[in-house]
């Protein structure tokens, strides 16, 4: 079986995926009205019982989503606003869309959380709100805390992406520095009910690390934050103020993200209505109709991409070379969210130097592709989705003088693959639930 069509049948796959996570499918399967009442789940709204609609929320699939909505309930919908992306808006009738900054929060941001959490401190028991959250939703809905400055809380998202940090560490220390992160947005929102769609991009689906959690409890502390900053040796490098406001916290002399069991909680419900798991369900399903043996490895991948990548490759040579775990043609589903420790000051996205380090690993192997893509369909700050690679494609590079190690070393997986040809392109998605990677063996 050719390398072209290897690549072909997993950018199929990838397809599929993406299909299965388009928000407003997820959304409409989740929520009905009949009549007079609105159906979320299992959950059931008498809507005669609320004056108001509110629609809000954060994510890169925020837009779509509340498009879904905006479907379903009509002109019940009283008003709102989403923040979402740049580039990721959509036309909406009731609701208004605000684009501001992903990964590092931006001012637009700021301003459009200042007008959400203004919208919600007025509601009262007779308003019913729907909270859109997705991924990058942590990111998309900044609201420095007292005493910690924007440039502060931006200077301290990048130190942690810098180093490595997880997105769960990410987000408990951004619960520590806002005002609506980590349920704080419920208990702004108090006595009103609030009812949370969640597109989930977090391993595992934890409702309080998904978007930081705005109407989730937290089980994160500001002591767990310190002990994270710590762990990266970043106390001396993050700002004075973020750091005066962490101890204060785990000194008791600020309050605390609320916790189960807070009664500013008790109006509320969340909802996940599309994950990882589902998007890699439907790639597996494309590739068994397209002729392959297929397994689903694990929607839980994480740790450092150009490691990640190795085991891949690994994988894929196994079943070159002894037909095990599964035989040829075999495609090898995994799902989940690795990370990037910047060493250079090149451009790319954690799925391309994924791409990257395979291509170095697999070099030489006929009928071996490896492919990552990230479901919002922009890898990191670039406007790809990922990257594809094969035994070809370290030996083509250097042809063109290009070295994939000099590369992989400045973290410049996009300007390779550009050069190749090799990126991934779909444009912003309109939904985001992780990563997808095929390892393709003919």
């Amino acid at each position: 079986m050719s390398e072209q069509k290897l690549r072909a049948d997993a950018r199929a796959a990838f397809d599929a995926a993406l299909e299965a996570a388009d928000p407003r499918v997820s959304i409409r399967k989740a929520v009905r009205v009949e009549g007079r009442t609105l159906r979320v789940g299992g959950a059931t709204y008498d809507l005669d019982a609320f004056s108001r609609v509110l629609v809000v929320g954060a994510g890169k699939a925020s837009a779509q989503m509340a498009s879904a909505v905006e479907g379903i309930l009509g002109d019940r919908v009283s008003g709102g606003l989403i923040n979402t992306k740049y580039d990721h808006g959509v036309p909406l009738r009731r609701v208004e869309v605000n684009e501001c900054g992903h990964p590092v929060p931006d001012e637009a941001g700021v301003s459009g959380t200042e007008r959400i959490v203004r919208m919600l401190a007025g509601a009262d028991e007779r308003t019913l709100v729907l909270c859109l959250v997705s991924g990058g939703g942590s990111a998309l809905m900044p609201a420095p805390a007292d005493g910690v400055t924007f440039a502060e809380k931006q200077e301290t998202t990048r130190q942690l992406l810098a180093c490595g940090a997880t997105i769960n560490e990410l987000n408990a220390v951004r619960k520590h520095l806002s005002k609506v992160k980590g349920g704080q947005l419920a208990r702004i929102a108090f006595p009103a009910a609030i009812v949370s769609l969640i597109l989930s991009d977090v391993i595992g689906d934890p409702l309080d690390v998904i978007a930081s959690g705005p109407t989730a409890p937290d089980e994160s502390t500001f002591g767990h934050c310190l002990d994270l900053l710590r762990k990266y040796e970043l106390e001396d490098r993050i700002p004075k103020g973020v750091l005066s406001r962490l101890r204060d916290g785990a000194a008791g002399k600020v309050q605390e993200t609320p916790k189960p069991g807070e009664s500013a909680l008790s109006r509320r419900q969340n909802l996940i209505v599309g994950s990882n798991r589902l998007a890699v369900a439907a790639a597996r399903e494309k590739a068994a109709a397209l002729g392959y043996r297929t397994l689903m490895l694990s929607t839980r991948v994480q740790g450092e991409a150009r490691e990640v990548a190795k085991v891949f490759a690994a994988i894929g040579k196994e079943i070159r070379a002894t037909g095990e775990p599964i035989s040829a043609p075999a495609c090898v589903i995994c799902g989940g969210e690795t990370t990037v420790t910047l060493r250079g000051e090149g451009k790319g996205g954690r799925n391309q130097e994924i791409a990257l380090s395979a291509a170095m690993e697999v070099e030489g192997w006929p009928g071996l592709v490896i492919f990552s893509g990230g479901t919002d369909g922009t890898d990191g700050p670039t406007d790809a989705a990922g990257a594809v690679a094969d035994g070809e494609t370290a030996a083509r590079a250097r042809g063109m003088g290009l070295s994939a190690v000099d590369f992989l070393r400045e973290n410049d997986s996009y300007h390779f693959f550009e050069r190749l040809g090799d990126l991934v392109m779909t444009g912003p998605t309109g939904t985001n639930v992780m990563d997808v990677a095929l390892i393709m063996v003919g």
